[in-house]
């Protein structure tokens, strides 16, 4: 079991080579030189990992988890154990560990998940809207992406014969964990009916193809090992009745069935699309697909109403770790869990799905500390953040959906005479609709109730009318415990974190490739 102590606060050593090896001042960023080899890799930042082979890395994305959703989080999840909230700490927050992580892509000043998951797990940052593809290539240029791969952490690992896993409750070909194994010119590329023919016919592919193509395309690789999240549709062709067969909604204009091809790839594989199903192949020794969702998978605080059920995200975290410890025979693995819901619930400026999907990732947190030795590195951080704001002067312990209360327990009021959440947003789509309400009120402001606020479908007020609430471009927090946990400290540059995982891999990446 994981344990915070003193011993993991022993050895701290400073970064080093923070200067930006090539400047792309044409895109009004700093990109780090490609690493290219296992060699440049583990040598970047001067630290080499003295620990020996690591148990594992595990690096947890909370996708648009900013500062102000980890503060908001931990409030949330301190009120529902009946605390005042201010004085709990979410599991991660307890990591010995903590850095600021600067989250801006090569040409974006407010970035995307893309760019910013690329830089995590290859070590260059990039461009928005572009998957482990170096910034030379621009966003939906086909041709120029063939080439300008950047070879991915879990792509090394793979070709060295170490397993890998990636986790998520977004569809598995989205952004974060599309990044680890896929090279694409545009992020929305996660099937062949997403592509325009151009790209398609100079020979790129898209990701769900990519995704179950890996073995093939990546010499010495057996494939990625567990596979866990939403998006089937993109998997199943457009042809098959949903009625039929509830596990094949499908958009594909191939006709392919790529489950199929995946399970035809090699022996001992499951393809699991269900609760019973991934229940069921807990035991098996061998590799693992499961696609749980046409779609994403339903906001944590949904996922208990659908049909055929569901597993949590800590429930998809306790199976890929239990399932590469048993494949890796002592060997580290590399496992990528994303809590992709937090992000979708934010851009619809509903607080509530935020954060339970929020605590939802944390449950999963803890139950890897639970699952794992002192020598495995965890890394917990955000890919970037969001307009989300705690403010209004509430009193301590206030029902954080609530409506602001002051020190006397009165109502607090703003300059129309009306009462406010602690919570809000600086844009979205909120807006239009409180702007609607109004006109239906005669143009008076609706008078907000606490019953009004804390129903788990309301909107909370965005400053900006947008159709989508928007990322931010501050800085997010990481945090870590383990092996090489030391080098996550200060103000870093988020490509920088391939590096703290790289160092902690650097015997396994010293293997010669192909295995």
């Amino acid at each position: 079991m994981m344990s915070f102590n003193v011993a993991n606060l022993i050895g701290r050593k400073p970064l080093s080579g923070l200067g930006c090896a090539l400047a792309l001042t044409a895109l009004g960023g700093c990109v780090e030189t490609p690493n290219f080899s296992a060699e440049s890799a583990v040598t970047a930042t001067g630290q080499l990992a003295s620990v020996g082979a690591p148990e594992a890395v595990v690096l947890f994305i909370g996708d648009g988890m900013g500062v102000s959703t980890v503060t908001a989080g931990r409030i949330y999840a301190g009120q529902k154990l009946g605390l005042a909230g201010e004085e709990h700490l979410l599991s991660f927050e307890q990591f010995p560990d903590v850095a600021l992580v600067k989250t801006y892509n090569t040409d974006m000043q407010v970035p995307d998940s893309a760019g910013t998951m690329s830089a995590i797990v290859t070590g260059i940052k990039t461009r928005a809207g572009v998957l482990s593809i170096a910034p030379s290539a621009p966003r939906g240029d086909c041709k120029a992406a063939l080439g300008a791969e950047v070879e991915t952490l879990m792509e090394a690992l793979e070709v060295r014969g170490f397993k890998t896993g990636v986790v998520s409750t977004a569809t598995i070909t989205h952004a974060t964990p599309g990044a680890n194994y896929s090279h694409s010119a545009d992020r929305n590329w996660e099937s062949d009916a997403d592509m325009p023919e151009a790209a398609r016919a100079a020979g790129c592919r898209d990701i769900a193809q990519q995704l179950v193509e890996f073995a093939a395309s990546t010499p010495g690789s057996d494939g990625v090992d567990v596979i866990l999240g939403g998006g089937r549709a993109h998997f199943f062709p457009d042809s098959v009745p949903d009625s039929e067969y509830p596990d094949k909604t499908g958009k594909r204009r191939d006709g392919r069935d790529l489950t199929a091809e995946w399970l035809a790839g090699a022996d001992n594989r499951t393809y699991v699309w269900n609760t019973e199903q991934f229940e069921a192949a807990a035991g098996g020794s061998g590799q693992v697909l499961g696609l749980f969702e046409p779609s994403h998978m339903q906001f944590d605080a949904d996922r208990n109403t659908t049909a055929t059920g569901e597993p949590s995200l800590a429930a998809m975290t306790e199976f890929a770790i239990n399932k590469l410890k048993a494949m890796s025979s002592g060997k580290p693995f590399l496992l990528i869990v994303e809590g992709g819901r937090i992000d979708h619930a934010h851009h619809g400026n509903n607080a509530y799905r935020a954060m339970e999907d929020t605590v939802a990732l944390d449950a999963a947190v803890h139950r890897a500390t639970e699952m794992l030795s002192d020598n495995a590195l965890l890394l917990v951080t955000a890919d970037h953040s969001h307009t989300f704001t705690i403010s209004g002067y509430p009193k301590r312990g206030n029902p954080l959906l609530g409506l602001v209360r002051g020190p006397d327990g009165e109502l607090m009021k703003d300059l129309n005479g009306q009462p406010y959440t602690t919570l809000g947003y600086a844009n979205g789509s909120s807006a239009a609709a409180e702007a609607a309400a109004r006109a239906k009120n005669g143009g008076k402001p609706i008078t907000l109730t606490d019953e009004m606020v804390q129903a788990p479908n309301y909107q909370q007020t965005s400053s900006v009318p947008m159709r989508s609430e928007t990322h931010a471009g501050e800085d997010v927090s990481a945090y870590a415990i383990g092996p090489g946990a030391a080098a996550v400290r200060g103000v870093m540059e988020q490509n920088r974190l391939y590096n703290v995982m790289a160092d902690v891999l650097s015997e396994a990446l010293r293997q010669p490739a192909g295995r």
